[in-house]
């Protein structure tokens, strides 16, 4: 079957009320963002619908890109036929006899937004339904369980047929809620907590540690790759990657062995803070489950969080291993976190950290450290801008001076 557009539709964004058009717009520039390499497709918005006018492009191939759309419900390919009762029912036909594997049972929904169209809704789905009856044999009417339903929607643009319905992600337009800093390890669940923050509309850019040559260029390679996946739900994602080993080394000759980590993190909270600031980022999102290691109880959090002004968002604070790794399945991310190539935080972890840090004893722990470091760090942060079909590889950026840096 040949189709003439994806109808889109929208949850959330309908209840926004005078602010419902800003939401909507956003969305159709995300979706425009994820088929720009598709050649004519026109995105174009009506009250309570957005329609991709394929103009000839395959719809399986359009809405397997735009099901990475956050704000999207679900989706359909559509032929449109003119607000002509005869060229509804023939082109009604012409649906249900395409369809496969056929069905031996049936149902027609018909919704008319367009009040001027000359037919009621139930008097669309009797003449088209007595249509389709007459040139199909063998075919029957269940309203309570059809195999198929046909769907009539008829509107001031014309009258869109349909009868299939595709899941999209749901949540809300990526960029509408503000941007946000995801501190992203090479683990599990801090992709979980950018992709949990893009549904919810936050514009997120993530923050990476790195201790190179201690860990190798390949645990580089690994956060590369996962912020690829992540790009696929917003079109692109930028990396900041921090130099962090001196750091780290500074760490190891003054702070107690169970206070490292604490510090450790600590430390991320000023140098995250501070890049957000240049990013105008108005909070940072973190992977932490709570309870799930030593620096992740509430303890911790909060001796950590001391350190910095800047709100940080916990999506996954709630949630059980299990539970985060059945989304890290399902966004794709999974298999590429569990790759053996350790990070700063694996590297460095004593054997007995610190499970319930006070503020008073980690600023104790901090005092012979050198902070200017922290600024040093930042000034060789490197920053790079990674789409879904990145070939960007870390040695590029580790023993290379041509990409952007602050």
């Amino acid at each position: 079957m040949k189709y003439d557009y994806i109808l889109v539709r929208y949850g959330e964004i309908a209840l926004k009320g005078k602010n419902r058009h800003r939401f909507e717009d956003k969305l159709v520039q995300n979706i425009r963002n994820v088929l720009k390499s598709f050649e004519n497709i026109k995105v174009l918005k009506t009250y309570g619908r957005i329609f991709v006018d394929l103009n000839g492009n395959d719809s399986v191939q359009i809405m397997s890109q735009m099901k990475n759309v956050f704000g999207i419900v679900s989706m359909s390919p559509v032929v449109k036929a003119e607000l002509d009762i005869e060229e509804v029912k023939a082109m009604a036909l012409t649906i249900m006899k395409e369809l496969d594997p056929f069905p031996t049972t049936y149902k027609i929904e018909t919704k008319r937004p367009n009040k001027f169209f000359p037919l009621s809704s139930p008097e669309v789905t009797q003449e088209v339904g007595a249509h389709i009856l007459s040139n199909i044999e063998g075919l029957k009417v269940d309203v309570h369980h059809p195999e198929k339903t046909l769907r009539i929607e008829i509107r001031h643009e014309g009258v869109f047929l349909f009868s299939q319905m595709v899941k999209g992600m749901g949540g809300m337009p990526a960029g509408t809620s503000g941007k946000g800093l995801v501190l992203l390890s090479g683990g599990i669940d801090s992709p979980v907590a950018a992709w949990s923050a893009l549904k919810r509309g936050l514009a997120v850019e993530g923050i990476h540690f790195h201790t190179h040559p201690i860990t190798t260029e390949e645990s580089v390679q690994k956060v590369i790759d996962l912020a690829k996946i992540v790009a696929r739900f917003s079109g692109n994602f930028r990396l900041h990657l921090v130099p962090f080993l001196e750091i780290q080394r500074d760490i190891k000759e003054h702070v107690p062995d169970a206070y490292h980590i604490t510090i450790m993190r600590r430390m991320f909270y000023r140098i995250a803070e501070k890049i957000a600031e240049r990013q105008q980022a108005l909070a940072l999102i973190t992977g932490e489950s709570l309870g799930q290691v030593a620096s992740q109880t509430l303890e911790s959090m909060y001796t950590i969080n001391h350190v910095i002004h800047t709100p940080v968002i916990r999506p996954l604070v709630t949630m059980d291993k299990l539970e985060i790794i059945d989304i890290a399945q399902k966004i794709g991310t999974f298999e590429t976190s569990i790759l053996p190539h350790e990070d700063c935080c694996t590297v460095f972890v004593p054997k007995n950290p610190v499970t319930r840090p006070t503020i008073r004893r980690a600023e104790f722990a901090e005092q012979k450290m050198n902070f200017d470091l922290i600024d040093e760090a930042i000034k060789r942060t490197r920053t790079i801008t990674i789409t879904p079909n990145s070939t960007i590889q870390a040695k590029d950026i580790l023993f290379t001076d041509v990409l952007e840096a602050f």
